[in-house]
């Protein structure tokens, strides 16, 4: 059997509610959250994780409010199991566990649920279970995760800059000029293949066969703003400003439009070479840098990805050939998938007008 509130017992349980958040009141304010989350529908079990409270609890406070209406949220403690932080102490919990292992003291830069354990009891001197500590983390928000590199080279400024006015005016340009917005990049597959996570039978771990040969498929590439168009040539030899030109000339070749061409800062974009060669296209080709270490602004990276997860993700290439014919054939999948290409571009979408 389930219980039902109606519509005017809600509303005073939220004005109980936000009253508590003004005021502090942890206990009316986790009772009030409880009975509304259970006018929701939400399990009890799961109401029970987020509120850190035990099942039993949630249906004494059930029959309480039944019996006893709003009054029942003001009952004093009168036995049973209490949280061991109030909201306060888990507030607390929350800044030190952001500021990383490091602030608090520790020698390493990684929280695990043990090390998690030890600060709270040497904090606030409660001791909890190690399956707790982790109920809790998940109740606070906090999932598992595998860190990340960011460079400590970053210009928040130029970043900002970026997002906030050179990106905009690009885009007003590129629309009132009927061009083209390409994001330019270059990738190299690995002959010895790639690894990547895959379901196999507990105990057993995947194999990938691997000849161990370094050589690489090397490419340039671009991807179009408002199509989803790909643009992709092989590279021969090194990239360098001799093979970027000769790319840069063919998509030239490949389009009428006026080109407003986005790149990162390697070598070979910005050399003196490219650098007349761009002077020389000025008709129809612009040119704009990306910020310093912004890869995350360039969404071809993120065709990169796709391709090598389709093309050499846990395989094994015996042959260079073979290689080839494996990125080949995810790009031109890719090619023929616009929408794929335009999901991509992430926030820059947002900022779309047309």
């Amino acid at each position: 059997m389930r219980i039902h509130f109606c519509g005017p017992t809600v509303k005073a349980l939220q004005a109980h509610l936000q009253w508590a958040v003004k005021w502090n009141k942890g206990s009316v304010l986790c009772r009030s959250g409880v009975l509304l989350d259970y006018s929701q529908h939400l399990a009890i079990p799961a109401i029970a994780v987020k509120w850190q409270v035990s099942p039993a609890t949630i249906y004494n406070w059930l029959k309480a409010f039944i019996l006893n209406g709003v009054d029942s949220l003001y009952c004093r403690y009168g036995g049973g199991r209490r949280s061991k932080l109030d909201l306060a102490q888990k507030k607390q919990l929350t800044v030190w566990l952001d500021a990383g292992p490091q602030a608090a003291g520790f020698a390493t830069a990684c929280w695990s649920s043990l090390l998690v354990q030890e600060l709270i009891e040497r904090q606030f001197g409660v001791k909890y279970a190690r399956h707790y500590v982790i109920a809790l983390l998940k109740a606070l928000g906090y999932s598992f995760q595998k860190a990340q590199f960011v460079s400590d080279h970053l210009d928040e400024v130029k970043r900002a800059e970026w997002t906030s006015q050179t990106w905009p005016a690009l885009l007003v340009a590129a629309q009132a000029r009927g061009g083209l917005i390409l994001f330019e990049d270059e990738a190299s597959f690995a002959q010895w293949g790639s690894l990547s996570y895959t379901w196999s039978r507990r105990g057993h771990t995947p194999t990938i066969a691997t000849s161990g040969k370094r050589r690489g498929y090397k490419l340039f590439g671009a991807i179009e703003f408002f199509s989803g168009r790909v643009f992709y040539e092989v590279s021969a030899s090194k990239f360098n400003s001799q093979s970027y030109e000769q790319f840069i000339k063919h998509i030239l070749e490949q389009t009428t439009e006026p080109i407003f061409l986005v790149q990162d800062g390697a070598r070979y974009h910005t050399s003196a070479a490219m650098r007349e060669f761009f002077e020389g296209q000025q008709a129809r080709l612009q040119v704009y840098q990306l910020p310093a270490y912004s890869p995350d602004y360039n969404p071809i990276e993120y065709l990169w990805r796709k391709s090598k997860r389709r093309a050499t993700h846990n395989k094994y290439f015996a042959e260079f050939a073979k290689l080839g014919e494996a990125v080949d054939e995810a790009l031109s999948y890719f090619s023929q998938q616009p929408q794929q290409i335009l999901g991509l571009f992430g926030c820059y979408s947002k900022s779309h007008v047309g």
